[in-house]
């Protein structure tokens, strides 16, 4: 009696301009027929993005630069460990002019 256990990258999904969806099942045969299955879902977008802060009388107050905003740091998302396919849609989906939107429309928000 063999039981194996695989991942299945199911479904890839563009969501608005960046943000591209994965599901991945899980799936559990035993003897090469199917016992069970089971569906992970996650989202990934371009960057990590979050503001510079400063550690004032133990509060993070964020740093502004001279024209009074806040200072940014982008940090790529790492899609080392995604499957191949995934890698390939979240490469040809992520260009220049779209992490630059992403930048913007993350420097927008008020975090």
């Amino acid at each position: 009696m063999a039981i194996t256990k695989e991942a299945v990258v199911e479904k890839i999904e563009i969501v608005g301009s960046w943000s591209v969806q994965i599901a991945t099942d899980t799936v559990i045969k035993e003897d090469g027929t199917e016992i069970s299955r089971s569906r992970n879902r996650h989202v990934l977008q371009p960057f990590s993005s979050s503001f510079k802060t400063e550690d004032v009388d133990g509060s993070a107050i964020p740093i502004l630069d001279s024209n009074g905003k806040k200072q940014w740091t982008h940090t790529d998302t790492d899609i080392s460990a995604e499957a191949t396919e995934v890698q390939a849609v979240a490469n040809a989906v992520w260009t220049d002019t779209v992490k630059a939107n992403y930048k913007t429309f993350r420097e927008s928000q008020e975090v």
